[in-house]
């Protein structure tokens, strides 16, 4: 990266920055490979973050399935982790988990998992004996009926006709299943082997499978990481992760740079388990080499810039995440390991400016928590507007789930100093409810960005980039305007 003039001696922000055009070879947005080059195994530079709110199993497959990286977090206990660990390994590659309900669900229930958007539906039908076959289907509800039923009536009484389906073997071309979704003039197919139903095809993910990777481990099942403490016996912990099947390891404070850290890191590094070690939060080159030779090959960069995070306000402690991101990458080039940007993205053009900065892939957490396939149910408010629920994770909340176990006395020490967010609604999108529709939306600006620039790697994209600095006034200029002013 070159900054456009001289650089700057203050710290900035993304919004402080942008992007420079520059002579440019590339023709189309499908000319870039957006792979990170971490070692991760993850095909666009997009990881969720470790909180309870964004990650859970569900929302780890789906960005597996489109090239991301879901960090599962620390504080689910170690069994439950091991099986979502598994059931992210045992869900299907080239099509979509489908999401069954009972005949007897209400659209009221289906509500909670799913909201009225298009490309969307439940499967009807009860399993036999743990398989879902496809004489136990009754048929599929698009999603977009459920805005029509009463909140009462029965999902078995919306089924209209016989579903659609296809042959597992069929799916090898994206292009072949999406004209056949199209000529069926459905919503959505089933997907069969030996009679069973394994997945689900839309017209859009059929789409989306022509136009990204799925990031996979190197027996062809979906990638996924896991996150650790510092603190009680990380080795073991990190044993037991390697042994249910995890592909990355992170290892995770709010202060990375600290003594406790680096002998935890210490510690799994000299496990020799063959995966990479993320750890953080750093914000210098100091913490950077320091972590760095304590065995992490990813570290993670930023204090105090996201959604559900207080720090700079309690503290005073953190720093301006570009500046953060530009000074932890060049120090991490001279290292030999990689950059994960952790927070503060709003927009796609933060993603771009982060990856422009040096870094590999970006950490994205509340942007997340407000999907489909984010942890929990959907809520609605007074208004209609569906949301879920999102907290930090030192808020009272989430110290209270990590301690309950505790006596009254010792969680009550502990909830005394919480801080960050525990409760806030994150609406869905009407126009892009689902993980996926954030993801297109995000790598196409990042696509796009790479154009700009003439790149078509990531590695490129960290040369090539020219970077601006803009007043607010110009940050301002840049933006949409909805309504006529």
């Amino acid at each position: 990266m070159e900054f456009y003039g001289e650089r700057p001696q203050v710290d900035l922000t993304y919004s402080d920055v942008f992007l420079v055009p520059r002579r440019s070879a590339k023709a189309s947005r499908l000319d870039v490979d957006l792979a990170p080059g971490d070692g991760t195994g993850a095909t666009i530079p997009l990881v969720s973050a470790n909180m309870n709110s964004v990650t859970g199993p569900r929302l780890a497959s789906v960005l597996a399935r489109r090239g991301g990286l879901g960090v599962l977090p620390q504080d689910i206990p170690l069994q439950d982790l091991d099986a979502a660990i598994r059931w992210v390994k045992s869900q299907p590659v080239a099509w979509d988990t489908p999401l069954v309900l009972a005949p007897e669900a209400t659209v009221a229930e289906a509500l909670r998992l799913l909201p009225p958007a298009e490309g969307h539906g439940i499967v009807v039908g009860r399993p036999s004996d743990g398989q879902l076959r496809a004489d136990d289907v009754l048929g599929v509800v698009p999603a977009t009926r459920l805005s029509t039923a009463l909140s009462d009536a029965r999902l078995g009484d919306l089924v209209r006709g016989r579903t659609t389906s296809i042959d597992a073997d069929d799916v090898t071309d994206g292009r072949a299943a999406f004209d056949l979704i199209v000529a069926a003039e459905v919503e959505m197919v089933l997907v069969l082997r030996h009679g069973n139903v394994v997945g689900t095809l839309s017209q859009r993910s059929a789409l989306r499978s022509t136009i990204y990777r799925p990031a996979v481990d190197a027996s062809g099942r979906l990638i996924v990481a896991a996150a650790l403490g510092i603190n009680g016996d990380v080795a073991a912990k990190a044993q037991a992760l390697a042994a249910a099947g995890v592909d990355v390891l992170v290892v995770d404070t709010a202060h990375g740079h600290q003594e406790g850290m680096l002998g935890a890191l210490r510690a799994v590094a000299d496990l020799d388990l063959g995966l990479p070690i993320a750890a953080g939060n750093v914000v210098t080159a100091e913490g950077v080499h320091d972590l760095a030779v304590a065995g992490a090959t990813i570290l993670k960069v930023g204090v105090g810039p996201g959604a559900m995070c207080t720090t700079r306000m309690m503290t005073a402690v953190g720093r301006s995440q570009f500046s953060a991101v530009l000074e932890a990458a060049e120090a991490a080039h001279v290292m030999g390991v990689h950059v994960w940007a952790d927070g503060g993205v709003r927009y796609p053009r933060d993603v771009a400016l982060a990856l422009a900065a040096g870094a590999a892939s970006v950490m994205i957490g509340s942007w997340f928590a407000g999907t489909i396939e984010a942890p929990g149910q959907l809520e609605t408010d007074a208004s209609g507007r569906q949301y879920k629920e999102s907290w930090g994770m030192a808020s009272t909340k989430a110290v209270h789930e990590r301690f309950g176990r505790l006596d009254p006395y010792e969680l009550a020490r502990k909830e005394l100093f919480a801080e960050g967010i525990s409760s806030s609604k994150i609406y869905l999108d009407p126009l892009r409810p689902s993980l996926e529709d954030l993801l297109d939306m995000i790598t196409s600006g990042v696509r796009s960005s790479f154009t700009y620039a003439g790149a078509g790697t990531v590695a490129e994209f960290h040369d090539r980039a020219r970077v601006g600095l803009q007043s607010a006034a110009g940050y301002e200029e840049g933006k949409a305007l909805p309504v006529s002013w």
